[in-house]
């Protein structure tokens, strides 16, 4: 497994990323993660779709709260061809809460906690802090990479804007 230093911070302090080093272009792994109903489920649940993936540190985090809620709003307006997902490693019960609770309802949310198997396929994983850093990864319908954003201060937001031109140029 590649670890690479320095490329997230946490309030400045550099962290250390574990898994692959992915670019625009490569087929997206596949990976195993847990729906909110403790079903497995993977890149190959959405074929056939635009995916926007966002992983994040937390649900129950303020950004990660912000970022979430965004990506709810925006996809109201994107169609069936985009799906967007939130993986983390919050474990399902607590995904669905917040889901509940902040009225996220269409917006995917997936969790990473058993074997961190998307964190290590798309190289998002925190070494130290077993949690997911703030990434957001655009797949085509071939599942082609098409976009990638791995956001250098985990409490800073993505660029949606980027995200949103490029996920809606593939449809």
């Amino acid at each position: 497994m590649q670890e690479r230093s320095g490329l997230v911070t946490m309030k400045g302090n550099p962290l250390t990323l574990t898994g692959n080093i992915l670019k625009v272009g490569d087929k997206a792994p596949e990976f195993e993660v847990t729906d909110n109903d403790m079903k497995p489920a993977g890149l190959s649940t959405f074929a056939g779709k635009v995916c926007i993936i966002s992983s994040v540190p937390s649900l129950d985090t303020p950004v990660c709260d912000m970022e979430t809620r965004r990506f709810n709003t925006e996809a109201a307006g994107l169609g069936n061809d985009i799906v967007i997902l939130t993986i983390s490693m919050d474990l399902p019960f607590a995904q669905k809460r917040w889901c509940g609770a902040a009225g996220v309802d269409k917006v995917v949310t997936l969790s990473d906690y058993k074997t961190a198997s998307f964190g290590s396929a798309y190289g998002v994983l925190i070494k130290d802090l077993r949690l997911l850093a703030r990434a957001v990864f655009v797949i085509d319908k071939k599942g082609i990479i098409q976009h990638i954003q791995i956001i250098k201060e985990i409490a800073e937001e993505p660029d949606y804007k980027a995200v949103i031109k490029a996920a809606t140029g593939l449809v």
